[in-house]
């Protein structure tokens, strides 16, 4: 092990991964390695003769498995943002045994037995808040994992996780292979027609990439595929792709993900039955904020009234454009964005392609760190000298005056070896150590962006650029985070609660301050004129009973297919079709995500009967968003103080309604959701999360 990397102390800057010597082939003796070390941490925990105490039980039991968790974050992040078919074997080698791993220490009698004694007498301990609050959450992961089972079912219970944690990693790995391989190859200007100057530039830079010369190429990448359906004059091209984006996981071979969801499904069912639930969705519950499945059905099901009227009555002007225009008005899924582009630009004379060129992705980057400084006082200081796992990725000091709050890893561009979508992760947690000393987390952000020609910029569309403020406020959460133990470090917070500081940073990009400061013509340098920032406002509300809708659909599928009390999980496509009858979803408009490549449910992101949560969010960071516009300023600074330390700060060190209301001074309210979204007409109850 002494020629292994993962295993050896980091001497790099800020003890940053050193990607450049890390192959695949080190990363099983390392795991190996990592676990037999927490093993006999815990196994010395375990039988500690000294009776328990937070600091030899709760604290050691926190502080345990750090070499594990190292070489975890890093093997996870890799095997998301630039993978290989070497890493991916060692992820399906290695997902049963850490699975395995996990269960082992959670099923520990011995050190469940001081666990459980120290919470049964936490009134008694004289801790601190935040040590309490560590204690109960301790001793419900060991409850949720297993610990009070009998034997027989504990067994049967870490063969069912260790199970779903391969199934787990097939179904991601399905997903990825499905969107890799396709490409939409366009030839010639016929293929072309209607594409603006962006898309075809972002086509041909991904034709390039994949060695095709003299042609344009779309791929499942979002920020090919959106812009694809939304400008494309070839009917039958859009329908091509969007069937191909539609139809992830679902194809028969070696990538379908329709058995492995069923068996996903049933061994879920099993996993919640021997917790004593009747269906998963009431396990998942039963550690959130909404607590039931009925908090989460009245919520959906009431935003889904007025938003199906607002869609219905955006299909009928579709229809009606589409009869204007000569195309034909039996409007299809792969026709919507394509008409609703069109009706845009003719109420609002918003055109996306002239739109983009205010939003080069460099600027949008120093606009989402301009609101930090703003708001938090944090610089973001780029280290060209610090390499990352790949040449797009750049590495960042984050500083408060001369404190080191984190390192920041910013990685934007689509690729190959890159999973879809965008998201938020860790290499290492925030904590401090036995001495005090707060340990900086090192932060991680992932977009998918379609990349500029070389050099040409990279222009965003104005979703993209909320994309970019949304995962970055994620990012803010673990940066910021300001507690004494990793378990509640960050974004470890309830599920329902996690989006809270993403969805809400999102609200300063449409800040007229923000627009006028960075969204600037990247080729000319001149501010967005205030005739355009007011016509997107104007149109910030089009097509939102389609957008709402879309993921209502599938939140409501996912809650659906969760709280079923059958064994055996259904045929995915089958359920979801009744299901989408049921509701009365248009097939024009569809769901964000089907069963079939739905990576939030099936890949062990952990949003299982949790899709529910940006809408419960939103209502959170809608709401407080209100503080700012009450105050008179978005950069107010007695309200930002409250928001970074009552909810970007605290991690899980406090119950999220108490945090909440430490910051808001009182609970959410739903209007402002509503009003923002365009559907407060016509809504007659109070749909206040409970």
């Amino acid at each position: 092990m002494t020629s292994n990397p993962l295993v050896q102390p980091w001497t790099t800057p800020y003890e940053l991964p050193p990607f450049a010597d890390v192959r695949a082939e080190h990363f099983k003796p390392a795991f190996e390695a990592a676990m037999a070390e927490q093993r006999a941490e815990i196994d010395a925990i375990a039988a500690n003769a000294t009776a328990p105490s937070f600091d030899n039980t709760i604290a050691a039991l926190d502080r345990s498995g750090r070499l594990l968790a190292r070489v975890e974050s890093l093997f996870h992040n890799l095997g998301a943002s630039e993978t290989s078919p070497e890493l991916q074997a060692v992820e399906r080698e290695m997902a049963v045994p850490l699975a395995a791993h996990g269960s082992a220490i959670y099923m520990n009698a011995r050190l469940f037995k001081r666990v459980d004694a120290l919470h049964a007498e936490r009134d008694q301990l004289g801790l601190s808040a935040e040590q309490r609050r560590l204690i109960e959450r301790v001793h419900l992961d060991f409850v949720r994992a297993g610990a009070k089972l009998e034997a027989d079912a504990q067994k049967r219970y870490a063969e069912v996780v260790q199970r779903l944690a391969e199934l787990h990693t097939r179904f991601s790995q399905n997903v990825l292979a499905d969107e890799s391989s396709f490409r939409l190859v366009l030839r010639d200007e016929r293929d072309l027609a209607g594409l603006p100057d962006f898309v075809r530039a972002a086509a041909r830079q991904a034709a390039a990439e994949r060695g095709i010369s003299d042609a344009h190429v779309i791929t499942l990448s979002r920020s090919h595929i959106v812009p694809f359906l939304t400008f494309s004059q070839r009917r039958d091209l859009r329908e091509q792709a969007w069937r191909a984006w539609v139809s992830r996981g679902e194809h028969d071979g070696a990538h379908d993900n329709r058995p492995i969801a069923r068996e996903i499904l049933t061994l879920r069912h099993e996993q919640a039955r021997l917790h004593g639930y009747a269906c998963y969705a009431d396990y998942v519950l039963a550690d959130t904020m909404a607590g039931t499945r009925s908090a989460v059905n009245d919520l959906l099901d009431k935003v889904w009234a007025p938003a199906a009227e607002r869609a219905a009555e955006e299909q009928r002007d579709l229809v009606a454009l589409a009869a204007a225009f000569g195309e034909p008005t039996q409007v299809e899924a792969w026709d919507w964005r394509y008409l609703a582009e069109k009706l845009r630009r003719q109420r609002f004379d918003v055109d996306e392609a002239a739109v983009k060129p205010y939003f080069p992705l460099e600027r949008m980057v120093e606009a989402a760190f301009d609101c930090a400084h703003r708001l938090f006082g944090l610089r973001f200081v780029v280290r060209s000298d610090l390499r990352a796992y790949h040449p797009d990725v750049k590495v960042y000091e984050v500083r408060q005056g001369e404190d080191l709050i984190g390192l920041f890893l910013h990685d934007n561009f689509a690729r190959p070896t890159k999973r879809s979508g965008a998201w938020m992760s860790l290499y290492r947690q925030q904590s401090r150590g036995a001495d005090g000393v707060r340990v900086v987390p090192i932060v991680a952000n992932n977009n998918n962006f379609a990349k500029g020609a070389p050099g040409e910029p990279t222009l965003l569309s104005f979703d993209d650029a909320r994309t970019l403020f949304h995962e970055f406020g994620h990012g803010l959460h673990g940066l910021l985070s300001n507690v004494d133990y990793e378990r509640l470090s960050g974004t470890n917070v309830l599920r329902d609660f996690v989006e809270l500081p993403s969805q809400l940073f999102e609200h300063w990009l449409g800040e007229r301050e923000v627009l006028k400061r960075h969204a600037r013509h990247h080729a000319t340098g001149e501010p967005i004129p205030d005739e355009l920032v007011q016509r997107i406002e104007a149109a910030s509300k089009f097509n939102q009973g389609y957008e709402t809708l879309r993921y209502l659909a599938s939140a409501k599928v996912d809650m659906a297919v969760h709280s079923r009390t059958e064994a055996e999980g259904p045929d995915i496509v089958a359920f979801e079709r009744a299901e989408v009858e049921r509701m009365g979803l248009p097939a024009a408009v569809g769901m964000n995500h089907r069963l079939p490549h739905f990576l939030h449910l099936f890949a062990g992101a952990g949003y299982a009967a949790g899709y529910y949560v940006y809408l419960w969010a939103e209502v959170l960071d809608a709401d407080g968003y209100d503080a700012f516009t009450e105050a008179g300023d978005p950069f107010d600074a007695a309200v930002a103080q409250r928001l970074r330390e009552h909810i970007y700060s605290s991690g899980n060190s406090r119950e999220p309604r108490e945090a909440y209301r430490a910051f808001r001074g009182r609970d959410p309210e739903v209007q402002p959701m509503l009003r923002e979204r365009g559907l407060l007409e016509g809504l007659l109850e109070d749909v206040r999360p409970a």
